[in-house]
C-alpha cells in the first residue's frame, strides 16, 4: 500500500464530526510518556551480574526540567475524559445505556491488556527455568507492567463519567475544584497536619489527581472549556501554584527518584495537577492551530495511523526498551547506554543513540500484536471510527 492510498484509508475512515485535536493531543501525550521513559528508565549489574533499576535523575539532577515536558499523563487524561464524555453522549443519542457504553469500552479495553498479560506472564514463567536470576525477573516484570497502572486507574475513572458529565452540566469546568479540593485536602493531611500518617490513604489521590484533567476533558466535550482565555488561565494558574508548591518544598522532578523521600508521581500530588493545568492551557491556546494542521492528508494520516495501535505502543514501549537492553546482556555485553550507571552525560549521549533501536524493537512489537487493540470494535477502520 503507498503512503497515499494509506492516507486516503484514513481519511475515509474518518467520521466527519471527529474531534481531530483530541486525537493529536493523544499522540502528544503518547510519545511524551514514551519518551520519558525511555530516557529515565535505566539498568546496572548487581552482585552476580543481576539486572537493577535505576534513573539518571539520581545522579544528575539537571534533567529534572525535562519531566515538566515528558510527564504528559495529565494531557492523557484530559483526552480520556473528553473521548469518554463524547462517546457516552453518542451512547446516548443511539438509545444506549451507561452499562452498555461501559462494556463497549471494556470490549475495546481488554483484548489489548490481556494478549500483553498472557505474552509476559508465558514469558516470565519460561525465564524462571533459565540461569536468569530472580531479582532480573524482578526488574523485568516491575518495568513491563508499569504501564498497567495507568489502565487501572482509568478503569477506575469510566464509571464517573456519568456524574462528571451532570456537575459539568451544572457548574462548568469549575465540576474540577471538587477532586481538587479532596486532593488539596490529602496533601495537607500527609505533609503538614498528620507527617505521620499511614502511606496508603494517600493513594486515593490516584484517583483525585487524575479526575481535575478528566473532569475539564468532559468539560470541553461539552463547550465549557475552549477558547484561548480558559487557555491563558489555566496556563497561569498552573505555572503560579506550580511555582509555589517547589518553593514550599515539594521535589521539583514530576516522576519519581530513587532515593527521594517523596514523590509527584507515586501517589500523585497536587504538582501533578498544577502540571496538568500548563499542559491542558497549552493545548487550548494551541488548538485552532492544531486543528488545522490535523486536517491536512499527511499529518492526518499519521497521527490516525498512531492512534490505531496507541494501546498497543503504550502497553509494549517498555517491553521494547527492556527486551533490547536484556538481549544485550544474555549476549554477555552490556550496551552503554541501556545497562550501566546512568550518571554522566556520556550515559545520556549513549541512550539517545540506542533509541532507535529501540524504537524499531517497538514497531516489531506493534506490528505483532496490534489486531489485539482493533479486535474489540472491528476492523482498523471501525476502531478509528470509533474511539
Amino acid at each position: 500500500m503507498t503512503t497515499t492510498a494509506w492516507a486516503d484509508r484514513i481519511a475515509t475512515a474518518t467520521p466527519p464530526d471527529r474531534e481531530r485535536v483530541i486525537d493529536g493531543l493523544r499522540v502528544i501525550a503518547m510519545l511524551g510518556v514514551v519518551a520519558g521513559h525511555w530516557l529515565v528508565t535505566g539498568l546496572t549489574t548487581g552482585t552476580g551480574g543481576e539486572l537493577h533499576q535505576a534513573s539518571p535523575l539520581t545522579a544528575i539532577p539537571g534533567l529534572t526540567p525535562l519531566t515538566w515536558v515528558l510527564q504528559t499523563l495529565g494531557l492523557f487524561f484530559f483526552v480520556a475524559g473528553n473521548t469518554a464524555a463524547r462517546g457516552l453522549d453518542r451512547a446516548g443519542r443511539r438509545g444506549g445505556s451507561t452499562r452498555s457504553w461501559l462494556a463497549g469500552r471494556a470490549r475495546r479495553l481488554l483484548p489489548p491488556i490481556v494478549v500483553f498479560l498472557g505474552v509476559w506472564l508465558l514469558i516470565l514463567a519460561a525465564l524462571r527455568h533459565t540461569a536468569i536470576g530472580p531479582w532480573t525477573l524482578h526488574t523485568a516484570g516491575t518495568i513491563a507492567f508499569s504501564p498497567l497502572w495507568f489502565v487501572l486507574v482509568l478503569v477506575l475513572l469510566l464509571p464517573l463519567t456519568p456524574p462528571v458529565l451532570g456537575a459539568v452540566d451544572r457548574f462548568g469546568a469549575a465540576a474540577a475544584l471538587l477532586p481538587l479540593g479532596a486532593l488539596i485536602a490529602m496533601d495537607a493531611l500527609r505533609y503538614w497536619l498528620w507527617p505521620g500518617m499511614p502511606g496508603w490513604p494517600a493513594y486515593l489521590n490516584c484517583v483525585t489527581a487524575w479526575l481535575v484533567p478528566y473532569t475539564l476533558g468532559a468539560a470541553a466535550s461539552r463547550g465549557r472549556l475552549a477558547g484561548e482565555r480558559c487557555g491563558r488561565g489555566l496556563l497561569l494558574a498552573g505555572l503560579t501554584s506550580g511555582a509555589l508548591l517547589i518553593a514550599a518544598g515539594y521535589p521539583a522532578s514530576l516522576v519519581g527518584v530513587p532515593g527521594d523521600g517523596r514523590s509527584n508521581l507515586n501517589p500523585p500530588s497536587l504538582l501533578t495537577a498544577a502540571l496538568s493545568a500548563v499542559q491542558i492551557g497549552l493545548a487550548l491556546l494551541l488548538w485552532a492551530r492544531l486543528e488545522r494542521r490535523l486536517h491536512r492528508p499527511g499529518w492526518w494520516a499519521v497521527v490516525g495511523g498512531l492512534n490505531l495501535t496507541a494501546m498497543t505502543i503504550f502497553l509494549w514501549h517498555q517491553s521494547a526498551l527492556f527486551g533490547v537492553a536484556g538481549l544485550g546482556h544474555v549476549l554477555g555485553s552490556d550496551p552503554v547506554g541501556l545497562i550501566g550507571s546512568p550518571d554522566s552525560a556520556g550515559w545520556i549521549g549513549h541512550r539517545l543513540l540506542w533509541l532507535p533501536v529501540v524504537a524499531v524493537a517497538l514497531i516489531v512489537l506493534c506490528l505483532l500484536f496490534r489486531r489485539a487493540e482493533s479486535f474489540g470494535a472491528g476492523d482498523g477502520s471501525r476502531s478509528l471510527a470509533h474511539r
